[in-house]
């Protein structure tokens, strides 16, 4: 059995969201590199907008919310600020939605 398992789970932090959502933290995001220079504003934005869409559905996945109907607003939000990331818009959490969709 790997270590990571035999550590008990924090208890969640106050939330607005129905459901809690537990991760495993200290949670490390990934290394950042440079984004290729030369591109529209809009190709950036949308780029950042996936990014922060796809680190959220992991970790809704990750803490057992696995249907898109179970992911409300105030879930994604709270996911956000667990793992450290601004709260994202309607378009972003919309985005966790379809990407959790997709997943299956």
């Amino acid at each position: 059995m790997p270590a990571a398992a035999l550590k008990p789970k924090p208890l969640p932090t106050q939330s607005t969201a129905k459901r809690s959502v537990q991760l495993d933290l200290p949670y490390v995001p990934v290394e950042k590199r440079p984004l290729p220079p030369g591109r529209p504003r809009d190709w950036y934005v949308t780029h950042n907008r996936r990014l922060k869409a796809m680190r959220l559905a992991i970790a809704l996945l990750d803490s057992g919310v696995y249907v898109p109907n179970q992911a409300r607003n105030e879930t994604i939000r709270s996911t956000a600020e667990l793992i450290g990331v601004h709260p994202p818009s309607e378009t972003t959490c919309h985005m966790v939605r379809a990407l959790m969709r997709y997943s299956r």
